[in-house]
């Protein structure tokens, strides 16, 4: 009995195991975002990004590389050599009393060995102090062209994001709108059955409905384009689901046009002007470095050895050596070679100065022109509005007298028309309002 209840157990807590395991490997199907958490989820996985980080480690890896050049270096070092036949010089007879004849000797051992240690040690070196601080500088633009990565992807999912929003809408219109023509084509047709309409009405309204479904579909591609794009921004698989949970009509009132003009902007602060300034002091480090390279460079070295000869590997005669040395290297004629260098330098850094100013100038005439075009969106998205509301009013006047039997299918056809139209214009003043909010965020570095 008792072990037909351990046996039970045992199994239950395997089944238990196993489907928290089997859940586990389970991804989720449904990814759901906001807005910042869609943001949020770019930075960490889209794959620009990630290249963008790869990018700094490797920058930290060669500031490392630089900085060590300068440190102690220690190198160690062995031989061993056999000595198949020695080789046989002639010595001249006479120092052994054969005057005038030439004696063959053999001379050294069979084998011969060594090892030993070199230190060195750099002292000073000009290029050397500069390179360091070119690394260093090198890591830190890596890490601003990191965050102007990270607040690009940033603008184009929200981008994206709105794009969605704003095609759902617009699916939505369209779904409603065709499905109230679908109604009118079928009363219609019964008007038809009556004698109360015509054959052309009928047609009219058919090529409505034909028009309508065909522009819903061709608004369906689209979104499930934009889809696809905000997968690919996000670094997700284009096979993942995605459910956005921030409303246009949140977004819409976070679009406060008065408190965004209140913002100042800060040059100094946006990251385009912060690399500006990074190139330009780059170019300083190089026309330094140019410079640097005109002068002497100091070094020092150590070297302890031990040789050791005999006939036999296991009788061997060894005898240590040492040596301390100083080397200096003073560059003294170059042909030109130099000052041309020196000069090229110059006139890199004059250049990036003048691109900083450029860049400077740029973004100032970019913020006015945002803050006007803000406005203009405002305004305009305010107008098209009340246009789609006067629109749809006059659309539904003139349907229910259609039903009626006072207005023609042409006159319903051409108030559809423009109140589809009254929706458009709307839609794209939505947008227009939304990407204009989001560029002058961008420049007030509120992304």
């Amino acid at each position: 009995m008792h072990r037909i209840m351990i046996i039970k157990w045992l199994n239950l807590l395997l089944m238990t195991f196993l489907g928290t395991a089997i859940a586990a490997q389970e991804p989720d199907t449904v990814l759901t975002l906001s807005l910042q958490e869609a943001q949020d989820y770019a930075v960490q996985h889209n794959k620009i990004i990630k290249a963008s980080r790869y990018d700094v480690q490797a920058a930290e890896m060669a500031k490392w590389e630089v900085i060590s050049n300068g440190l102690p270096r220690v190198d160690g070092s062995g031989s061993l050599n056999d000595n198949l036949k020695l080789m046989t010089t002639l010595l001249p007879g006479e120092i052994i009393n054969q005057p005038g004849e030439k004696i063959p000797v053999q001379f050294g051992s069979k084998y011969n060995s060594s090892y030993g240690l070199q230190a060195t040690q750099m002292i000073f070196n000009a290029p050397y102090f500069v390179g360091i601080q070119t690394v260093i500088l090198a890591e830190k633009m890596s890490e601003q062209l990191l965050e102007k990565s990270e607040i690009d992807i940033r603008e184009q999912v929200i981008n994206t994001y709105y794009l969605i929003l704003i095609s759902r809408e617009s699916l939505d219109i369209l779904n409603g709108t065709s499905k109230n023509l679908r109604e009118l084509y079928r009363s219609t047709k019964s008007m038809k059955e009556v004698g109360m309409a015509e054959e052309t009405d009928v047609d009219q309204m058919l090529s409505n409905v034909r028009g309508l479904e065909t522009n819903v579909r061709s608004m369906e591609r689209n979104l499930e384009f934009s889809y696809n794009m905000l997968r690919f921004q996000l670094g997700v698989d284009m096979n993942r689901d995605i459910k956005l949970t921030t409303e246009l009509d949140e977004l819409l009132k976070e679009a406060s046009v008065e408190t965004l003009m209140e913002n100042a902007f800060n040059l100094r602060e946006h990251i385009d002007f912060r690399l500006t300034e990074s190139q330009v002091k780059m170019q300083e480090l190089t026309l330094k470095n140019e410079k640097a390279s005109i002068l002497p460079s100091f070094s020092a070295f150590y070297s302890w050895n031990k040789n050791g000869m005999g006939d036999k590997l296991n009788d061997m005669r060894w005898f240590p050596n040492s040596m301390l040395g100083f080397q200096v290297s003073i560059p003294i004629f170059a042909s030109g070679q130099r000052y041309s260098r020196i000069r090229q330098a110059q006139i890199e850094l004059e250049k990036a100065v003048t691109n900083k100013n450029l860049v400077s100038d740029q973004l100032l005439l970019q913020e006015k022109q945002l803050r006007f075009n803000l406005i203009n969106a405002r305004d305009q998205y305010d107008t098209q509005r009340e246009n789609v509301d006067v629109a749809y009013r006059v659309y539904e006047s003139v349907e229910n007298k259609y039903r009626e039997g006072v207005a023609s299918s042409l006159d319903l056809t051409q108030a559809h028309n423009n109140y589809l139209q009254a929706e458009n214009n709307y839609i794209s003043a939505l947008m227009d309002l939304l990407q204009t909010k989001l560029a002058l965020d961008k420049l007030l570095n509120n992304i």
